[in-house]
């Protein structure tokens, strides 16, 4: 890549992982639109190019080589066959692709042999069903698959499901193992990319998850309970560790994982500690 060219990234348009896309490019520091209707918009200062596009066609921008990465979701990689790599889960927009139909709660996948599924992931079911020796008929939808049984087009579905109320709602049940666990990711070219620039943006991501799963704890604690507070908050390297002027007690800071983060207050008071507080991680890097 010539040294003043910039870093091309797609970015969803629309859709379920738009806007967490923006926000968390925005908390990387990364210029975001503010229009809507805006398709292209340049980040001098970071030396990147954004392009709007929808979340579907941008692993196969990405894949021909037009764009250098991108952010979709996992399922929409797998499905489009594009010859683009995942390099980083972002964490957000998880999602499961999985099969359904009506009064299936005993079936296999083996049972779809024969019958027709819907589905807007005609790539990615292929793909998944060839691998377990089953030959069915796809149906492709661009939308309201959980239709389809009800109107006579298909047998059964495999669709994207968050948390399933829909397809119960629609009458349906879920069946065999999940398809594909998806999530939003980056994806990267293959080929020459401004390694610098990837390497930021990759390590400004990072960051923001990092963020995002930790927080800081600070707390007090006597001298003779030092070691067992600590074992509790142990951080990445070590917590920080100073004495205050109340004689025979420290101060205590360390990161710790935000989902845990509640249960370890609690065990940090039963072993003495006082005055603990935890406080939200605005950016970091390890």
């Amino acid at each position: 890549m010539a040294q003043d060219e910039m870093l091309r990234i797609a970015v969803p348009n629309k859709g379920a992982l738009s806007e967490a896309a923006a926000q968390m490019l925005r908390e990387a520091g990364y210029r975001q639109r503010h229009d809507s209707k805006e398709l292209v918009l340049v980040d001098d200062e970071n030396h990147v190019e954004f392009y709007y596009l929808r979340p579907r066609d941008i692993a196969v921008y990405v894949g021909e080589g037009t764009l250098d990465v991108g952010i979709t979701g996992r399922d929409m990689l797998l499905d489009s066959g594009a010859t683009a790599d995942e390099i980083m889960a972002l964490g957000f927009g998880r999602s499961r692709f999985r099969f359904a139909a009506a009064g299936a709660s005993g079936w296999s996948v083996k049972d779809l042999d024969g019958l027709r599924i819907a589905t807007s992931y005609p790539g990615l079911l292929h793909a998944y069903l060839a691998d377990q020796g089953v030959q069915a008929r796809l149906i492709k939808l661009d939308g309201a698959v959980e239709s389809a049984i009800r109107l006579g087009v298909a047998d059964a579905i495999a669709d994207v499901v968050e948390t399933g109320t829909t397809l119960k709602k629609a009458g349906l049940e879920l069946f065999g193992e999940v398809i594909c666990h998806s999530e939003g990711i980056l994806i990267q070219r293959r080929g020459e990319v401004d390694a610098e620039a990837l390497e930021l943006l990759k390590r400004r991501l990072s960051g923001v998850l990092v963020a995002r799963n930790y927080v800081m704890v600070d707390y007090d604690v006597r001298a003779d309970a030092l070691e067992r507070a600590v074992a509790i908050t142990p951080g990445l390297e070590g917590p920080t560790v100073s004495d205050l002027h109340k004689e025979g007690w420290h101060a205590v800071r360390a990161m710790v994982p935000r989902k845990d983060a509640q249960k370890m207050m609690d065990e940090l008071w039963s072993v003495g500690a006082r005055a603990i507080l935890l406080t939200d991680i605005a950016a970091c890097r390890l």
